[in-house]
């Protein structure tokens, strides 16, 4: 599911799909459970996507939407589902693994149970005075079970050095599935989940250590004209282009994401507002100053620019104010002419 039709889903214009979402519900008798209508926000909001397309053959086929067909629809489509499911495969697999190391560990304990038996076995039959041939026995006895022994502590080994690989595996895919989690598919930046979390924590550090931290939202100009007039993948084209530029800038520890469709949202820890405008300012200069080409036909899309606004946080303000404040700016930038960027305070003092 891309991260615009989430984005969609959260914007305004997702009442209408609410109720849109119902209605379709009810004409074809689906009961409104919480995840019947998760499914049927994303049929309404996108139906060519594969869900939509599936949905529409099971309506087509007259197939009742049953709780059954509710759960496999979401495991396959939804993005949340996909990602519990993989955590979970994850998990049942880790879980084998260490069953698997656990029998091989308690095999392993009974073969040393046993040569610890037969040494003391031995130890006896040699304190005794026995013949030649009785304590031949006993030297055969104690080779064979070494080794038995032998063979199970390299059947452990070897089994140790399996699982130590297939866990480390599961490590990365499950570092690969928090990163899908909490990476915007387009750009590669952050997405707006990540983002939320990163604010909240920078704001509880910035009070711990008594330091500043700026916010930043960027948007692209007369974007929604922009796509109106060269289409989605050109529009596409442009968002990664501005992406790149601020990932560039916006490395750690900065920490860039996207923030909406066209919108971008820049965290510059131990940072004043005058410093971060200063880099938005670069950031404005660089997006403006090259002539995009559209890469299916080689047409010039003419400059993009950007507006910004940035604001300093206050000491004990929490991630929303100052996102508030921060926007408050970029509007303002808007208002102005757009293409550049905007202080929150000189806002705030002017208001």
């Amino acid at each position: 599911m891309s991260d615009d039709l989430e984005i969609r889903l959260r914007g305004p214009g997702a009442y209408a799909l609410a109720r849109q979402a119902v209605e379709q519900m009810e004409k074809h008798g689906v009961w409104p459970t919480a995840l019947n209508f998760e499914i049927w926000m994303y049929y309404v909001a996108a139906p060519d996507s594969a869900l939509g397309r599936e949905v529409a053959r099971l309506l087509t086929t007259g197939e009742a939407f049953t709780d059954k067909v509710s759960d496999e629809l979401a495991a396959l489509y939804l993005p949340k589902a996909r990602l519990n499911e993989q955590i979970r495969d994850a998990g049942d697999q880790l879980s084998k693994e260490l069953a698997s190391v656990s029998q091989a560990i308690q095999s392993a304990q009974k073969s040393s149970e046993a040569y610890g038996q037969t040494l003391a076995d031995a130890s006896q039959s040699l304190g005794a005075q026995v013949d030649v041939d009785a304590l031949r026995k006993t030297v055969d006895n104690l080779a064979s079970a070494t080794k038995r022994v032998q063979r199970e502590n390299k059947s452990l080994e070897k089994r140790l050095a399996e699982s130590s690989a297939e866990v480390s595996k599961l490590r990365e895919h499950l570092e690969q599935v928090r990163r899908d989690a909490t990476t915007d598919g387009l750009t590669n930046l952050a997405n707006r989940k990540s983002f939320d979390d990163e604010l909240a924590r920078a704001c509880a550090e910035a009070d711990a250590k008594g330091e500043a931290l700026t916010l930043a939202v960027i948007d692209i100009d007369h974007f929604k004209s922009f796509n109106d007039t060269w289409g989605h993948q050109t529009g596409d084209q442009v968002i990664r282009y501005v992406a790149s530029v601020i990932g560039r800038v916006g490395a750690p520890p900065r920490f860039a994401a996207r923030y909406g469709g066209e919108e971008f949202a820049l965290i510059f820890p131990g940072e004043g507002a005058d410093m971060a405008a200063g880099t938005l300012e670069e950031i404005r200069e660089e997006v403006s100053s090259r002539i995009l080409k559209r890469r299916s036909t080689n047409e010039d899309l003419g400059a993009i620019t950007v507006s910004a606004g940035v604001a300093q946080r206050r000491p004990g303000e929490n991630g929303h104010s100052v996102m508030e404040r921060a926007d408050a700016a970029l509007y303002a930038s808007k208002r102005s002419g757009r293409n550049r960027v905007t202080n929150a305070e000189p806002v705030a003092n002017a208001a």
